[in-house]
């Protein structure tokens, strides 16, 4: 596990950092077209850097670069092996800067800096390893075609491919989405949140330095209008991964709708629930999941669960032991290793945060600045706390009086990306795990799997495809089927 520093030494790293302030677009740094773009330390409001934003001029030119690129097929027709080998180069060049990432995107983005160093670098690291070295083990397949035939179902780079990231995960978005798209041989086209650009330009440097070419990885800062909407009408972009708000993931249905009927994957938002049930084992246990759930990385998870959804005979004991564990969860600078919560990630989010706090909050529900304690309501299914989507350090507790009634309550919602269930019951736990419609069903714990596992949504927290898993080589890749022929001429009759 990686060791934490002191408060005092992360302050002198940040003091060094050159902080990238151009686009990347053709295997080099150049500024863009769309005017200055600031970048502010979320925690403090002061101004990081200006960084040169793009517009739909620097978008045709990173598409026609990219276009380029796959076309030559220096990288799409490279063999998989290699490019296994270039991508874990990057690996090894992001673990000897790990820790300048890890302070940048602190900085940048207000997530604590011991969830920076401890879970998103190493993630980051372990996905794109991860990808890199299925590139080379995925096997195409035979169809049974009988003995005159042979048909092969063969996957091929889709081609062109946009990356929209959040800006809640800079680096983990960035890796579950370039990991297996370029993996496969694609040339991608990565758009960074306008809040957080500075980590995902570092990488691109890195990724040119580990030998990928020229116009296979670029990234353009910019903020939608400018660079998500004129990537989104491209014509000569093949596909978008985008994960955000479910509003703009519509847009892009639309923008695909309205050009080349692109691939679109979306991965959005959601209002997930955790349900405990009378028989569940070990509260303190269970509550030190629910806090994880609800408040890691200030609430600013699409996976959160915000919504506690626990049986009556439990209910009281297990929001006193909530209580207790929030205790430990300090929130401040985020450069200080002692904090678990740092700030929100602008003052616009941070007012819409704010207003949904109410008065009758159990613990927390207060505004100071850049930062919202750990925040409890006890609510009714129907209470717009319960419904919307936060997206803060906020959970509402859902008393139920039974099973029935949890999972009516939990299904009870436009969105199903995740759930937990808790229960010393195992077939309440399957049965409950079958019942939830979401995309990832966790007993006794909270989590969204692992590298191995698909991770997306039903419903609107999700459309098209999977992050992770050899599911998500899947959506980066086009299936196409050879059929030859195997037929002796001599012996097939004549065609009049």
């Amino acid at each position: 596990m990686t060791a934490l520093l002191t408060r005092e030494e992360y302050a002198g790293i940040a003091a060094q950092i050159d902080f990238p302030k151009t686009a990347f677009i053709d295997g080099k740094y150049q500024p863009g077209r769309g005017g200055k773009l600031a970048t502010a330390n979320p925690a403090t409001g002061e101004e990081l850097c200006k960084i040169s934003a793009c517009n739909a001029e620097d978008v045709d030119l990173a598409v026609s670069k990219a276009r380029e690129a796959f076309d030559q097929g220096h990288w799409s027709r490279l063999h998989p092996s290699e490019r296994k080998d270039v991508l874990i180069r990057l690996c090894k060049l992001i673990t000897r800067n790990a820790r300048e990432l890890a302070v940048m995107e602190s900085l940048d983005s207000g997530k604590p800096i011991r969830d920076c160093e401890t879970i998103d670098i190493p993630e980051t690291i372990h996905t794109i390893k991860w990808h890199a070295e299925a590139a080379d083990k995925i096997y195409d397949q035979t169809a049974p075609a009988g003995e005159d035939a042979m048909a092969m179902i063969v996957r091929e780079p889709i081609g062109v491919v946009a990356a929209i990231l959040p800006w809640n995960f800079p680096l983990l978005m960035l890796a579950w989405k370039i990991g297996p798209a370029l993996a496969a041989g694609n040339s991608v086209i990565v758009k960074p949140a306008e809040q957080t650009s500075l980590t995902a330009l570092r990488i691109a440097e890195l990724a040119a330095e580990a030998g990928i070419p020229r116009g296979v990885l670029q990234v353009l800062p910019g903020d939608g209008p400018a660079v998500g909407e004129p990537l989104g009408l491209h014509l000569d972009v093949d596909m978008v991964s985008f994960t955000g708000s479910t509003e703009t993931g519509r847009r892009f249905l639309r923008y695909a709708a309205d050009s080349n009927l692109k691939k679109v994957v979306l991965e959005c938002g959601g209002k997930n629930p955790a349900i405990v049930l009378d028989d569940a084992e070990n509260l303190d246990l269970v509550a030190g999941h629910i806090v994880s759930a609800a408040f890691w990385n200030m609430g600013e998870n699409c996976s959160a669960c915000s919504r506690l959804i626990v049986h009556k005979d439990v209910r009281d004991k297990l929001t006193e032991l909530i209580q207790a564990r929030i205790r430990d969860w300090r929130t401040g600078d985020p450069l200080d290793p002692t904090n678990h919560l740092g700030a929100l990630i602008d003052t616009d989010h941070c007012k819409k945060v704010a207003s949904y706090l109410e008065d009758g909050a159990l613990n927390g529900g207060k505004l100071d600045g850049p930062y919202i304690e750990p925040t409890i309501y006890n609510n009714s299914a129907d209470d717009r706390l319960a419904r919307e989507e936060v997206f803060g350090p906020v959970l509402s507790i859902i008393e139920v009086g039974s099973l029935d009634e949890a999972i009516e309550i939990a299904n009870d919602t436009d969105y199903g990306l995740a759930a937990s269930v808790f229960t010393a019951n195992t077939r309440r736990a399957l049965t409950t795990a079958r019942a939830v419609r979401a995309g990832t069903v966790t007993v006794n714990c909270y989590g969204e799997g692992d590298i191995s596992t698909p991770f997306g949504g039903y419903k609107q927290s999700g459309f098209g495809g999977r992050d992770n898993g050899l599911h998500a080589h899947d959506q980066y890749t086009e299936l196409k089927t050879i059929w030859v022929d195997l037929s002796d001429p001599a012996n097939q009759d004549k065609v009049s």
